[in-house]
């Protein structure tokens, strides 16, 4: 069963993620509170989702412990395989998403997470963007489908 594994948001872009309960999403906006939140927000900004099991692989690969909200998305699942959703459109709880392109992975979160690796381990491993078709509340343990 594909879910909502946990969710974080920032107040602005140099701000530490913090970890919410849920969120409430405005269509072609993003998510009320958080750092991208705007009228018409380019639809790459608006919500992002990373797989948790991507987070783990990595954290068992290099011995490592870093935080899931510490990659920096909005949305961290479990149980799907995100890579396959891209040019899809999907539901998170009565949230209705496109997902536009793959989250590539950027040289700001390598140097915040103090690893020299995690564009080259993420580059295919590091999400979703995607663009909010209908405005709605996403909370933790909610299925997408």
């Amino acid at each position: 069963m594909s879910k909502v594994f946990k969710i974080g948001i920032a107040e602005n872009n140099n701000k530490k993620v913090q970890e919410v309960n849920s969120i409430d999403l405005v269509a072609n906006k993003g998510i009320v509170g958080d750092r991208y939140f705007k009228d018409f927000s380019d639809p790459l900004s608006q919500l992002t989702l990373i797989e948790s099991e991507n987070i783990d692989y990595y954290n068992s690969k290099f011995n490592s412990n870093i935080d899931y909200l510490d990659f920096r998305r909005n949305i961290i699942t479990k149980g799907i395989k995100l890579n396959d959703l891209v040019d899809k459109k999907i539901l998170i709880g009565n949230v209705k998403i496109e997902v536009i392109d793959l989250c590539r992975p950027c040289r700001f979160l390598q140097d915040k997470l103090e690893k020299d690796n995690i564009i080259k381990e993420f580059l295919r491993r590091g999400g979703l963007r995607c663009r909010i078709l209908r405005s709605g509340s996403v909370t933790v343990g909610d299925l997408i489908k």
